[in-house]
């Protein structure tokens, strides 16, 4: 495990996509789905998972009522932030505020329950080398997306609902190439608790 690195995953948001097609009760972060593992878990379990293979510090960013999100990651030694966001860009930058001792961040997504751990892995050897890392599946950016020190002023500085994503246009971004599908599939829709993955890479 990197004891430098920490680990921000993002589980702020209303789902409301996801509440349109399976009802205003459902949690889709809750809900259980069949990981890479074979294990069913709750897609934010799966998620936090990932990470504590492989960081020992990371932050859950969630809303004050989902006491069902905080529980999950209490229970896998995880910190526990919550806000009332007003988008990714503010619960990034509480996050980063809130761990600024890091030497770098990975920022993940609660409801991205296919990324492998060896994936991650990778993000966090290649941050080693490089500030600002992204895993990328045929072309396509995902997450989690790594971000040196360097760039915490930059991270700080992040409110409302604009993300991180325009930091990916500077230059210096090393993009990294994996065959893991799981980078770019997010739980939207119950439709997507099913995963067509590919080999891992």
């Amino acid at each position: 495990m990197s004891s430098d690195f920490c680990a921000v995953l993002l589980a702020a948001g209303q789902g409301s996509r996801y509440r349109a097609v399976a009802g205003a009760g459902e949690d889709k972060l809750l809900v259980r789905c069949r990981g890479r593992d074979g294990s069913e878990r709750a897609v934010l379990e799966h998620a936090l998972l990932a990470l504590r293979a492989n960081l020992e510090r990371v932050l859950l960013v969630t809303r004050p009522d989902n006491g069902g999100a905080m529980a999950l990651a209490e229970a896998h030694g995880c910190e526990v932030m919550t806000l009332d966001s007003a988008g990714m860009g503010e619960s990034i930058a509480a996050a980063v505020r809130h761990m600024a001792d890091c030497a770098g961040w990975l920022i993940a997504l609660g409801d991205m329950p296919f990324i492998l751990p060896a994936t991650v892995g990778r993000v966090l050897r290649a941050l080693e080398e490089h500030p600002l890392v992204v895993p990328s599946w045929q072309g396509r950016y995902g997450h989690p997306v790594g971000f040196g020190h360097s760039h915490r002023a930059a991270l700080m500085a992040l409110g409302g609902d604009r993300g991180a994503k325009r930091l990916l246009g500077e230059e210096g971004v090393y993009e990294l190439a994996v065959g893991d599908r799981g980078v770019l599939w997010d739980v939207d829709t119950p439709a997507a608790l099913g995963f067509e993955g590919v080999a891992p890479g």
